[in-house]
């Protein structure tokens, strides 16, 4: 198991409820002025995701306060969604990359965001209204739970995409095996998240508050590779963005600020932080027998 240093995991899921929760309710940041805690600011949400490669047309459509400047990627362009299929996203927040995925699988298809912050879900829920006015589309759900134990059926999506929330679980093995569940044979991920080039110095990694700002609970590249590997999981590509990481965060937000004094000097988060996307597929039948034992 994977954890934050001296913190339980139960502890770890409570400060992220309560941050995130915050977030949820005021529109701002857990830990300082900033709208999220990945230090993007309201102005900035359209931009970053823009910057990232959602399209004006996907931002557009979008009920008002989905986008809420939580991505740190766009797995729903990694994903290459189609009509007709069943998709999944871990840790939907407000609903943003559920709503552009319940466009792309279209009325044959279905999108489910699971989230564990009650607020999160609330406001998520609140805009199945709009997304329905706006796309006559009646394809989504939002779900209550933890990403460490889906309320999902087995082999039951064709699709798994999670934007910026892998790093904040303290058992993160366990969510890479909960994908691999989940998904059908042939299925396939397409996971954006924060990872480490470098370990973080150990005063970052200790701070809860630094885990709920989506910086200490990142593990290393490698690290997340052999998680996937050891879930089953095969054919799996990573690719470092780490540009993302100095396009996305606000460097005076306190959080930061907080961080930043912690680092060598001359150094900046996205020296250790990178902006992490992450596809592989979950073999079938024919390919698994194929695999070395």
């Amino acid at each position: 198991m994977i954890m934050t240093p001296n913190i339980d995991s139960e502890t770890v899921h409570q400060k992220v409820r309560e941050g995130y929760g915050k977030i949820a309710g005021s529109g701002g940041s857990c830990c300082g002025p900033s709208p999220t805690c990945c230090g993007s600011t309201p102005v900035a949400s359209e931009d970053l995701a823009k910057h990232i490669g959602y399209t004006s047309e996907e931002l557009a459509a979008l009920p008002e306060g989905a986008n809420m400047g939580l991505s740190c990627g766009n797995p729903n362009a990694l994903a290459a969604l189609q009509p007709g299929e069943v998709v999944l996203d871990l840790g939907a927040g407000g609903g943003f990359d559920v709503f552009i995925a319940g466009k792309k699988v279209g009325a044959a298809g279905w999108a489910i965001g699971v989230d564990m912050t009650a607020e999160m879900l609330a406001k998520a829920r609140k805009n199945i209204t709009t997304y329905r006015e706006r796309t006559g589309l009646d394809n989504v759900e939002f779900r209550l739970g933890e990403i460490e134990h889906l309320p999902v059926a087995d082999n039951s999506v064709d699709a798994v995409i999670s934007n910026c929330v892998i790093n904040l679980s303290p058992d993160k093995p366990q969510v890479w095996w909960e994908i691999a569940r989940v998904l059908k044979p042939g299925g396939r991920v397409a996971v954006s998240d924060l990872a480490l080039l470098k370990p973080l110095p150990s005063a970052v990694v200790e701070s809860v508050e630094a885990l709920v700002g989506c910086v200490a609970g990142a593990v290393l590249v490698s690290e997340t590779e052999r998680m996937a590997q050891e879930a089953g999981l095969g054919d799996i590509v990573l690719k470092a963005k780490s540009a993302y990481i100095d396009g996305m965060v606000d460097w005076q937000d306190p959080l930061y600020q907080k961080i930043i004094a912690h680092l060598p000097g001359g150094m900046k988060p996205s020296d250790y932080v990178t902006s992490l996307e992450i596809t592989a597929r979950k073999p079938t039948a024919t390919t698994a027998a194929k695999l070395p034992l």
